[in-house]
């Protein structure tokens, strides 16, 4: 039995790690035949060597026209045409406040953050309009729980993610009827997710933070979701018939951010046998920001 997305052709930014990555895998196993375009061809031809057949990549960088249109012309090549596009390429700020965003840096720190966040975006859905519209196909943005809420990063972060989304809004007007445009909000997931080299932050990976610790404190669902647990709001919006009537929409994919309470994330912990899991999360986050836990509690 085919999958899902059998027999249609995708685009994948940032797709040789992380949420890139987990989408490039789920839409493979739904039937898809994907072109990934990422700037680090290493990983990308692992993903590839995975694969085999059914993948493509291109070496590329989102902030370049070029390399936009050379991943749109091998998907048309690879697949017959392009069904869907996925902007997922992105890069975080370590939630840096305004106030601590060094003088000397600022400038050139939104310029990086921005030229991947916001114009990859932009120059991907450019480079795939018309053959999206020549399949009445799905432009799918990777948005943040920062694109709706605060305190999902920094003001660089933040205002990267709300421009992205009137960026789909306005592009749900502009493509339509023939390209649905939509997005998902997603929260935080542990993956290899770097900030602007402007800021010292290329190294710092977010796979780095305790998110799994601090979970239980901040998110309703009190888990730590997986890449992988994101990729079915993909898969829906991307789907010809279960997403045929739905354009302009953002699914909150976020772990519960928006229903969040003010002294404690959720409010039914009376009806989970697991019981409150804050108290013992608090302290583990606790000694883990104080360097008193062991280097494998930090994992």
């Amino acid at each position: 039995m085919g999958g899902r997305l059998e027999g249609l052709s995708a685009v994948v930014t940032g797709g040789a790690s992380g949420m890139g990555r987990a989408i490039v895998d789920r839409f493979v196993a739904e039937g898809a035949r994907v072109v990934l375009l990422d700037r680090n061809a290493e990983r990308a031809l692992d993903v590839v060597a995975q694969h085999g057949d059914a993948v493509r990549m291109v070496a590329g960088d989102v902030r370049s026209q070029a390399d936009n249109r050379a991943a749109v012309a091998a998907a048309v090549a690879h697949g017959g045409g392009l069904d869907i596009f996925v902007a997922n390429a992105g890069l975080w700020d370590w939630n840096a406040r305004l106030i601590d965003l060094p003088l000397d840096a600022t400038e050139a720190a939104f310029d990086e953050l921005f030229a991947v966040n916001v114009k990859g975006y932009l120059l991907g859905a450019q480079a795939a309009a018309r053959a999206l519209a020549d399949q009445g196909g799905s432009l799918i943005f990777t948005l943040s729980n920062a694109a709706l809420y605060t305190n999902g990063g920094g003001p660089l972060y933040t205002a990267s993610k709300h421009a992205a989304l009137g960026l789909m809004r306005q592009l749900a007007f502009e493509l339509a009827p023939r390209v649905r445009v939509n997005g998902v909000a997603i929260g935080g997931v542990t993956t290899d997710l770097r900030g602007p080299t402007a800021l010292g932050q290329a190294e710092q990976s977010i796979a780095l933070m305790p998110l799994a610790v601090a979970a239980p404190l901040v998110m309703p669902l009190a888990r730590q979701p997986e890449a992988a647990d994101f990729t079915g709001a993909y898969v829906m919006l991307a789907d010809p018939q279960d997403g045929r009537a739905i354009t302009g929409a953002v699914i909150e994919a976020h772990g519960g951010y928006g229903v969040r309470g003010v002294l404690k994330p959720a409010g039914g912990y009376d009806l989970d046998p697991a019981g409150d899991p804050t108290p013992a999360a608090m302290a583990q986050l606790q000694a883990i920001m104080s360097g008193a836990a062991a280097p494998e509690e930090r994992a």
